[in-house]
């Protein structure tokens, strides 16, 4: 008994691509210029929006891709870290559906190219936003956490009653 079944081929819209796209920052031209504050934004909110609205993930590498620069010179030359010998860049990666890969990366392109447009501080807009948004995440923070009353141990809580221990990573 021969049973053959009959199935349709996937269409090719719904094979993922991996298309990665490089798009260099003008530190040279602008060196007083904070390109990697402005991509990150308060908390790298900014960034994480960017990659929730186009589906791709944008990473920052390169020479100062690195907040502490003494961890970078130790970081550079091993494995995983050689970006670091390159010039400050951004990577837009996207793995997506056939139809779709290409506009989502020229979206994420389009939005990361405007960030990387140096405007000068008294009429950047984007700029007050994202320190509109830092000011507004503190101001939740001090809420959300009050102060220490008397001791700052972390098993004695603010109505000076000793907390449970718990145990983690069993």
């Amino acid at each position: 008994m021969n049973m053959e079944w009959q199935t349709t081929p996937p269409s090719p819209s719904s094979y993922s691509v991996k298309r990665i796209l490089r798009l260099d920052i003008p530190v040279g031209n602008f060196p007083n210029f904070n390109f990697v504050g402005r991509l990150l934004g308060p908390r790298g909110n900014s960034l994480k929006r960017v990659e929730a609205s186009t589906g791709c993930r944008v990473y920052i590498r390169g020479k100062g891709s690195i907040k502490d620069p003494d961890k970078e010179e130790s970081l550079r030359g091993r494995p995983g870290y050689e970006h670091l010998n390159e010039p400050l860049h951004v990577l837009i990666e996207a793995e997506l559906p056939a139809n779709v890969v290409e506009l989502r990366l020229r979206q994420a392109q389009e939005i990361i190219e405007e960030l990387l447009k140096p405007v000068d501080e008294s009429q950047d807009f984007y700029k007050r936003q994202q320190l509109r948004e830092l000011a507004m995440l503190n101001s939740n923070l001090r809420e959300e956490s009050p102060r220490p009353s008397g001791s700052v141990s972390p098993l004695i809580t603010s109505s000076g009653m000793k907390r449970a221990k718990t145990c983690t990573g069993l």
